[in-house]
């Protein structure tokens, strides 16, 4: 130990200032990198939003976003072990006439998915923890895919929150192969309002 603190004392203050700053923005670059990678490679799924709990407001500069794929039943999940509160699921869409996408089925499990279908990977945060050792999936889950705050220019959010619990408001997605998802695009009555930058 005092070996290294030997070490550490002739390195000049200096370096390893620059050392440390280094590191912080590689990791800046890697989490503005995986961002962009999910928004450039995945497909583009239209999600249609859904009114939120009035007593849930816009907290900050973003708004809180609900989805008609958040709650679903968890159809031949039911009764099946699962991790409890946080499970990793993928939920199957597929592209309907009204050009939004729907859920189709839910799984524990990453599956192949056809030409018209989209596999989105969420966490169930309730309707996880039925039966008597609270580790089984409930009738009906209620998950999360990473996409239900949107950050808007100050002052914007209560117009945004007054038309989502209009049904107005739908968000584009772009979705990986691997199901991760990002917005990428904000529609207020089907027309953008916001994008998301590419960099």
């Amino acid at each position: 130990m005092n070996t290294l603190t030997t070490l550490i004392g002739w390195i000049p203050r200096i370096l390893l200032y620059a050392l440390a700053a280094l590191i912080q923005v590689t990791l800046i670059g890697l989490i503005v990198y995986d961002r962009v990678r999910v928004l450039r490679e995945g497909s583009e799924v239209t999600l249609q939003t859904r009114p939120v709990d009035p007593r849930d407001f816009l907290r900050g500069d973003y708004v809180v976003l609900n989805y008609e794929i958040s709650s679903l039943p968890a159809g031949a999940l039911k009764d099946t072990p699962s991790q409890g509160r946080g499970t990793p699921v993928f939920v199957k869409l597929v592209r309907r006439p009204s050009g939004f996408y729907e859920a189709l089925s839910v799984h524990n499990q990453a599956l192949p998915v056809a030409d018209d279908e989209v596999l989105i990977r969420g966490r169930v945060t309730h309707g996880a923890v039925c039966g008597s050792t609270h580790r089984l999936f409930c009738e009906r889950l209620q998950i999360s895919y990473g996409i239900e705050r949107y950050f808007v220019p100050q002052g914007e959010g209560r117009e945004i929150e007054r038309s989502r619990n209009e049904g107005k408001v739908s968000v584009v997605a772009s979705v990986t192969p691997a199901g991760r998802a990002a917005i990428k695009r904000l529609l207020l009555g089907g027309k953008p309002v916001y994008d998301e930058p590419m960099f």
